[in-house]
């Protein structure tokens, strides 16, 4: 009989540190989500596995994390899923189980997920790719929250260069003898250049118990948060209606966000006051060599009165 080997991750650290955070990331498993009178969608995510650590211990079991995602993984595969992220809050709260030195443990997933699309102008069927992001966070004697979201793509244009590039069309139309009228109307029916740049909107919402937030809702919301949306496929009255659409809709970074916060009051106004939305917008300049960012992070009530003009 092979001698008992020894658990040094039991044992006292040298430096008696707690962490937060102590996992696995790069976990990559098929995760199957049902749908209702339709073939479930196949999924190729990536999972983060996280738990805190107590001051007097020197590390985590890694082979028990693996053992419970890989338990909880395969009660997807067997039994219905609809909601990824109310899988990551049952592994989270199986990590609180199956770890006594632990108080809260942490299950985060992302996935490509192929749409079905349609391009603006002709109609024609097309596929989008979005990124699905989930989460859980169990808490020792505190209800699990959950949160799902997506990280789309899409067109900014820069009211700023646009505004200079009207300028400069009204002063020649001026040059030309055109009357103030008539160059206000064509200012107003034909919107003038601008730098466009590729746009990434990323909307999540947390909540504790079932939110009913559905997750296409939340991808719709980030897709008509920016100036335009972007198709894979797009035929010439497509590109036109894009263009168009997009120069309409000038938009800065910071209005993208905040064209966010008003879509989720909008379209989320079930949620509970303590829900927790996170909104990101991150351009990638045309004409600079950086990138311009800006986020918000606010409970659901605080973002309601400020979008409501209430604080």
């Amino acid at each position: 009989m092979s001698p008992q080997l020894p658990d040094v991750q039991a044992t006292e650290p040298e430096v008696a540190v707690g962490l937060s955070q102590v996992g696995v990331t790069g976990v990559e498993k098929l995760v199957k989500v049902a749908r209702e009178d339709e073939r479930p969608i196949a999924l190729m995510a990536d999972f983060e596995v996280y738990v805190d650590l107590p001051k007097g211990r020197k590390g985590i079991d890694m082979s028990r994390n693996m053992e419970v995602i890989d338990e909880t993984l395969q009660d997807a595969v067997s039994e219905p899923v609809y909601r990824v992220e109310e899988m990551c809050g049952e592994a989270a709260e199986r990590l609180l189980e199956k770890h006594d030195y632990t108080t809260t443990a942490t299950v985060e997933m992302e996935a490509e997920l192929i749409i079905q699309d349609e391009t603006p102008a002709s109609g024609m069927p097309t596929q989008g790719s979005v990124d699905i992001l989930a989460a859980a966070t169990a808490v020792e004697g505190e209800p699990t929250r959950e949160e799902i979201g997506a990280r789309v793509v899409g067109m900014t244009v820069c009211p700023c260069s646009q505004q200079m590039m009207g300028q400069r069309a009204r002063e020649k139309l001026q040059e030309l003898g055109v009357g103030e009228r008539e160059v206000q109307e064509f200012l107003n029916d034909v919107p003038q250049a601008g730098h466009s740049q590729r746009g990434h909107a990323t909307l999540t919402i947390e909540t504790a118990g079932d939110p009913d937030v559905d997750l296409m809702d939340v991808v719709s919301v980030a897709r008509d948060s920016m100036s335009a949306r972007i198709y894979n496929l797009a035929k010439r009255p497509d590109e036109d209606s894009m263009t168009y659409a997009a120069h309409a809709n000038a938009k800065f970074v910071e209005d993208c966000v905040r064209s966010m916060a008003r879509d989720v009051v909008s379209e989320f106004d079930h949620l509970d006051d303590d829900a927790i939305v996170k909104m990101k917008q991150s351009n990638d300049e045309s004409i600079h060599q950086h990138n311009a960012h800006a986020e918000r992070i606010a409970e659901f009530a605080t973002l309601r009165e400020e979008v409501n003009g209430d604080a």
